[in-house]
């Protein structure tokens, strides 16, 4: 069976202020199942926000993770992230999961992948999912040519 897929999650972060939003598009295969699937979400409290790229229902179960994670580390992001990235290279059931996360709070903007990967990137500019390489680079092009808040 073909899994749901097709997703562009864009963060930016300027002045002190981070924003992550996505397309609200699912598709399978060439047909677009739905068109306002809600792929970015605050956790623990508003204080994060995390969008997904991937396998709808594999996001759905990481969001669930990663929010105990950050229970559990009373907020800290880079140390959830760590912790979600371990479990999720090492769990077998976690270790089938296909999604992406960009995740962001005041401080830190990190990409957590299945092989156990957590990516702070440059200019705390992350774009993920299949149209990440198109907005990653209008959002530079903005970022360096623009003064927008």
């Amino acid at each position: 069976m073909e899994q749901y897929r097709g997703t562009t999650i864009l963060s930016v972060r300027r002045n002190g202020k981070v924003v992550i939003g996505g397309d609200g598009q699912v598709s399978m295969g060439n047909t677009i199942m739905k068109g306002n699937a809600r792929k970015v979400r605050r956790l623990h409290n508003n204080q994060v926000i995390a969008g997904f790229a991937g396998g709808t229902a594999d996001a759905f179960t990481l969001f669930e993770r990663f929010e105990a994670k950050l229970e559990q580390h009373q907020g800290n992001l880079t140390r959830a992230a760590v912790e979600l990235a371990k479990d999720w290279r090492t769990d077998r059931m976690l270790r089938k999961l296909e999604a992406l996360l960009a995740v962001a709070d005041s401080e830190a903007s990190l990409i957590i992948t299945g092989n156990g990967d957590v990516i702070q990137p440059e200019d705390d500019l992350i774009a993920i999912g299949s149209g990440g390489p198109f907005a990653q680079s209008a959002a530079r092009a903005l970022l360096d040519n623009t003064e927008l808040d």
